[in-house]
């Protein structure tokens, strides 16, 4: 596993936890469906890195 996958799957968590917390505090959809798409974007980014799909 290389450093940037690893950054890449921390920082697709983080937003995943962001994308909880601010559906639960009833943010406005639009910023919840793009911190959505930052973490699914950040986490196959870095499983396809680990996976050496992606180079």
């Amino acid at each position: 596993m290389t450093g940037l996958s690893t950054i890449l799957i921390v920082v697709g968590l983080f937003l995943a936890g962001g994308v909880y917390s601010f559906q639960k505090q009833q943010m406005p959809r639009g910023i919840v469906v793009l911190l959505a798409i930052g973490s699914a974007m950040c986490l196959l980014a870095g499983v396809l890195r680990i996976q050496g799909i992606w180079e």
